[in-house]
């Protein structure tokens, strides 16, 4: 695979093989019960055991966007996801955290609490001060696929072709950020976003097409709703699942796994690489 180099505030991370996202959300209500690490010891366990695993990056999250939950104003996510950042920061000074937000406020005040990665799934669509935010905090941003609002982004959208549209979509967004001054950019072709179950297989069976971006790819499909339901089992049960797919995404070039269960994702990266 290609080598990407990222400027995480001054800590450069390169990936020259796939790196494993560890997810730990200070949420009620996230799809899968056991992201949700809403208090700080609790938090800081998930980290540790994270880093230990292997996981290269930590994304903290302070509100869920799976079907039918709540938007939260930027108050209350920052006041959910700024403790922990810091708390996470001065036990691991070395750990890479992202931040998983729309809004450039919470972006803001988390970038300056400690994080060095923003995860927007909005593409800078729901906030339009984000993209600017970004390129003056100077870290890399994780820009993601979708259509509509944080109302109906979960609502299949019609498309001709869904990667031709995909595509299209990230080279427009790479020229706004090159425009804006984001030059580090990570792309997430947003599964489960805009997109059903149908649409997500053909995504992931043309990853590859992805490539021409050179941009590192981002594959968020741990748990979801297009591995239990195909399955017929609930997100508890959907860890096999999961790490079939995270195989099938490596083999297709996915340069970053987004994941609930770092161990797994972690092992799938080291088989799967002797297969390339």
């Amino acid at each position: 695979m290609q080598t990407f180099s990222l400027n995480c505030q001054g800590k450069l991370l390169v990936i020259d093989k796939p790196v494993v996202m560890g997810i730990i959300n200070a949420t009620p209500d996230s799809f899968f019960a056991g992201s949700r690490h809403q208090a700080i010891d609790d938090a800081l366990k998930a980290a540790t055991q994270m880093l230990e695993e292997g996981a290269a990056i930590l994304d903290i999250g302070g509100q869920s966007t799976r079907p039918g939950s709540r938007p939260l104003p930027a108050n209350e996510e920052i006041a959910r996801v700024v403790p922990l950042v810091a708390a996470i920061r001065l036990r691991f000074p070395d750990a890479v955290i992202s931040i998983d937000t729309y809004h450039s406020e919470t972006a803001k005040a988390a970038v300056e609490a400690g994080a060095a990665i923003v995860n927007d799934i909005s593409g800078g669509s729901f906030d339009q001060q984000m993209l600017s935010t970004v390129a003056a905090l100077r870290v890399p941003y994780v820009c993601m696929h979708l259509k509509g609002t944080p109302e109906t982004m979960h609502q299949p959208a019609a498309y001709g072709d869904l990667v031709q549209d995909v595509l299209d979509y990230f080279i427009q967004k790479t020229e706004e950020c090159r425009q804006q001054g984001i030059h580090d950019l990570i792309v997430d072709p947003g599964f489960g976003f805009s997109k059903n179950i149908g649409q997500n297989f053909d995504l992931l069976k043309r990853l590859e097409c992805l490539s021409v971006l050179r941009k590192p790819v981002l594959l968020g499909i741990s748990r979801k709703s297009t591995v239990y339901k195909t399955l017929g089992i609930t997100a508890e049960q959907a860890l096999n699942g999961t790490t079939v797919l995270h195989t099938a995404g490596l083999l297709k070039g996915a340069a970053i796994l987004r994941v609930h269960d770092v161990r797994e994702a972690v092992e799938a990266v080291e088989l799967t690489r002797l297969l390339m």
